[in-house]
């Protein structure tokens, strides 16, 4: 079994500046999407930080091709996955297959922040702005 590093993770350069240059996404929903890799294909990994949420917010579930993972740092996420409705800690993951309909947000106890690797096809689906309806994205 093969084991990715953090550098393998987040591309740092092995000379030169290993600062990352964090550039935020503008979101119209109230997050904030930061690049923490400058790798122009594959996998690239994200930081979010969601917005205080509602607890009794309806989510919108979809789905896509790929897979997600999601590494809480900060807060508590909010992860509607199929028929669960799952709550992570900080120091907690989670990793499912996008064909599964799911959601993250916060919860009312405050933001959230959590890590990500993203793929082509989850790029398009949490990255990019996308409209309001439910399936497929």
């Amino acid at each position: 079994m093969h084991g990715v590093t953090l550098d393998e993770l987040v591309d740092a350069p092995e000379t030169g500046d290993p600062r990352i240059n964090l550039r935020p996404i503008p979101t119209s929903d109230g997050r904030t999407v930061l690049p923490l890799s400058r790798r122009p294909g594959g996998i690239r990994a994200y930081k979010f930080i969601l917005p205080t949420g509602r607890d009794d917010a309806e989510p919108e579930l979809r789905t896509h091709e790929g897979y997600d993972w999601a590494f809480v740092l900060n807060g508590r996420l909010r992860l509607v996955l199929g028929e669960h409705d799952l709550i992570l800690e900080p120091g907690e993951a989670a990793e499912f297959d996008t064909r599964t309909p799911h959601w993250f947000g916060a919860t009312s106890s405050g933001p959230v922040e959590f890590l990500s690797p993203v793929g082509k096809q989850g790029e398009r689906a949490h990255v990019r702005a996308a409209p309001k309806s439910r399936g497929s994205s």
